[in-house]
């Protein structure tokens, strides 16, 4: 089986069972709240309305949430609280699914080859292109936490 092919069919089953589990725990979430505090808010006309829409029309919106990043999780909560079926969820979870998958498995293993390509014989590149990168990630991570860490702060003088 060829490596592309193997990477796809692992991070099928990741998917599958990542995306199928947030989808679950919005069901129990959604079951829960329907029976708790929130029962009474979200049985107004308003909310059903959205509630059948999403069951309705929510799967195409699922199936191309794989191609985002950072909504795909969301997109499945939401799928699941608002009981979306599983006859529209579980297509839109194997297309949506399967296109991540490929995706991924196709880019990440073009990045990695490239990679080894330009470090072949020369390990210092290699070197080098892993410490930028680590670097890279860790600049944005310290950018992200002050500027997170500033906003309240900011937020508290401007109303005094």
């Amino acid at each position: 089986m060829d490596k592309v092919a193997l990477t796809a069919a692992g991070l099928y089953a990741i998917v599958l069972l990542r995306a199928g589990g947030t989808f679950a725990v919005g069901w129990l979430a959604g079951a829960g709240a329907r029976r708790g505090r929130l029962a009474e808010r979200i049985s107004t006309a308003k909310f059903r309305r959205a509630e059948r829409a999403i069951q309705r029309w929510g799967a195409p919106v699922v199936a191309v949430s794989f191609l985002t990043v950072g909504f795909q999780t969301a997109a499945n909560f939401l799928a699941g609280s608002m009981r979306m079926p599983l006859s529209r969820y579980l297509p839109a979870l194997f297309v949506g699914g399967a296109g991540w998958a490929l995706l991924y498995a196709t880019a990440g293993i073009g990045a990695l080859e490239l990679l080894a390509r330009l470090s072949a014989g020369q390990t210092v590149i290699g070197v080098a292109a892993v410490t930028a990168f680590l670097l890279g990630v860790c600049g944005v991570t310290v950018y992200r936490g002050r500027k997170a860490a500033s906003a309240p702060r900011e937020i508290a003088a401007d109303e005094s």
